[in-house]
């Protein structure tokens, strides 16, 4: 593996910006990590097809970055390559007569949640106050636990590294709570939304209310990763880290949120270290009280 053959090799001879030892706290909400060994911003898709094949020929480990919202990044940083995704992949096309939208992977969801109300077009209000792109909801469907992402998509392009690009229909890919069988290899390049006609106003208030429920329970003033643990079926992971009376609980800079016990917030000067330790101090009370295993959410880069 030569991370600096791949850096020579990509610098000034790609649409990317190519950068040595950026520290990840600088790209995840959590506001945490160490230095990437590599890290490209892809300003185009001959840009990442170029990277990921540069990558693959020095035996480089990669890896795609939205706005770094699921994820918890090493203190002692990641060896590998972080991708992030910009300009071409930053396009949107509205088609309000057709009720689709057609956006880049890294188009952020508050964008595309406001421009499909802008056009009268519904079934994207639950993704208000969601942060992070759409390539990283669509390959974690993200969601609420009534309604997510994927039941929106009605097409999807990746890219097939090595291969080329590769057109889904929505229905070809298993949707699933946090998960999909799109396979990990293949990277998220944009997606069409099957949308429904609405008025404005109605679809404006929906998402006005939405938000409100979401301040209100949720710590936003805080960095955090949203939430750390999938809810167990019929039941909420909040409530059971709660009910373990660990609502408050600390370790180092990190804190379980008192507001939102399935959240794991930044008080100031947290490390990953911190961080784990509190995700398994509450996975360990929940399965010793109620016998339920938690499944972490939360993307770990670096471990």
């Amino acid at each position: 593996m030569s991370v600096f053959n791949a850096y020579m090799s990509l610098s000034g001879a790609t649409d990317a910006d190519v950068l040595r030892d950026e520290r990840l706290s600088r790209r995840t909400s959590y506001r945490i990590g160490g230095p990437a060994a590599l890290v490209v911003v892809a300003h185009s898709y001959e840009a990442l097809a170029k990277t990921v094949a540069v990558l693959a020929a020095e035996r480089v480990e990669w890896v795609i970055l939205g706005k770094g919202s699921n994820v918890l990044a090493s203190d002692a940083g990641y060896d590998g390559c972080v991708i992030l995704l910009d300009d071409e992949f930053s396009r949107m096309t509205v088609d309000a007569e057709g009720a689709t939208v057609t956006a880049g992977a890294g188009v952020t969801l508050a964008r595309l949640v406001n421009d499909a109300m802008k056009a009268g077009l519904s079934g994207l209000e639950f993704c208000v106050g969601i942060p992070g792109t759409l390539g990283g909801a669509v390959s974690m469907d993200a969601g609420t636990r009534r309604e997510w992402i994927g039941r929106r998509v009605r097409d999807l392009v990746v890219l097939r590294p090595g291969q080329g690009m590769h057109r889904y229909s929505g229905d070809e890919i298993e949707w699933g709570y946090r998960a999909t069988s799109i396979p990990p290899t293949e990277i998220i390049l944009e997606a069409t939304l099957a949308l429904m006609p609405a008025e404005r106003s109605a679809i404006a208030a929906d998402m006005d209310a939405r938000l409100r429920r979401r301040r209100q329970a949720q710590p936003l003033a805080l960095p955090s990763c949203g939430s750390v643990f999938r809810n167990p079926p019929d039941r909420s992971a909040g409530v059971l880290v709660q009910s373990c009376g660990l609502a408050g609980a600390t370790a180092g800079g990190a804190q379980i949120s008192e507001e939102h016990c399935n959240f794991i917030v930044n008080r100031g000067g947290a490390t990953a270290a911190d961080v784990v330790t509190l995700i398994r101090r509450a996975h360990d009370a929940v399965l010793e009280r109620f016998g339920i295993d938690l499944a972490c959410e939360v993307k770990l880069l670096g471990f």
